[in-house]
This record gives structure tokens, sequence and C-alpha cells, in this order.
């Protein structure tokens, strides 16, 4: 059986070895230092809504986590929600998990007017995912300043 949860502090033991896994993928096309990982599982399991964490549950063991956040964008005239990483155990690939946690997420979500998120093209499986599920690329270069 299939279940998606609000993910929690005590799940850190189970979740962290996922992103590891995430950040030492294909879907990843640079380093990420650990400190900032723990950073984000903490900010995706506290009261603050700015990222909301997720564990994708098979037979009610975890075996995928997303992390998801909400901001306005202007040329949409409303609220936005980024997939930030969506991550499924190599078993539990190819079983429409991924699909599952994209609707139930949008569905959840009547108030936003687009969803988006990044994605390496060397990362084929994961595009086609979400091509199916309607998403398109933009012609938008990004830029960072990291501080």
């Amino acid at each position: 059986m299939f279940a998606i949860e609000k993910m929690t502090e005590e799940m850190r033991p189970e979740v962290m070895p996922m992103v590891d896994a995430f950040y030492h993928s294909d879907a990843v096309s640079h380093e990420v230092e650990r400190e900032k990982l723990e950073q984000t599982f903490a900010a995706a399991v506290s009261a603050d809504p700015i990222l909301e964490g997720y564990v994708l549950k098979e037979d009610g063991h975890i075996v995928g986590f997303g992390y998801v956040t909400v901001y306005y964008a202007c040329e949409v005239g409303g609220r936005c929600l980024m997939f930030e990483e969506l991550y499924l155990k190599e078993e539990a690939r190819g079983k429409g998990y991924g699909s599952r946690y994209f609707e139930a997420v949008m569905k959840s979500r009547p108030e936003v007017k687009r969803f988006r998120l990044e994605v390496t093209r060397s990362n084929e499986g994961a595009v086609r995912l979400y091509q199916k599920l309607g998403f398109e690329f933009l012609d938008y270069d990004q830029m960072v300043l990291d501080r």
C-alpha cells in the first residue's frame, strides 16, 4: 500500500541516506555540502512553513522523500509551488509513486497557479515522468548569487 506523510524529525535516520543518494546521483549537477543537506532536513520538519518535507511509503516503509516550497511569481500573478526534490529508492521506482506524489501535492494546492521543478536533462527517466505530468521546459537560464 502506498502513502504520503509529512516528514518528522524521527524520520531523519531513514531520510538522510536517501538525501545523500539523491545528491550523489545524476539528478544533481553540482556538489552540496553535507551541512546544507542537514539544514534543509531541519527546515523541512520545523514549524516554519517555508519548506515542507514529505515521505513516500510502501507498506509502511519509507521508500522516498520530497521537498516543496511556495513563493509568489509576478509572471503568473500568484503563488507557485516549487518541487525542490523527489527521490525514490531503486526498488520503489516504476510503480507510479512519483506520479501519485505529484498529483497528490498538486490536488492539495488549488491556490497554486504554477508548479515548477528543476531537472538535469541527463536524468531521462525524470524528464519523461515530468513531461507525462504536463511539465514543459522554460527557456530560462538560471543565475545565482550565494551568500
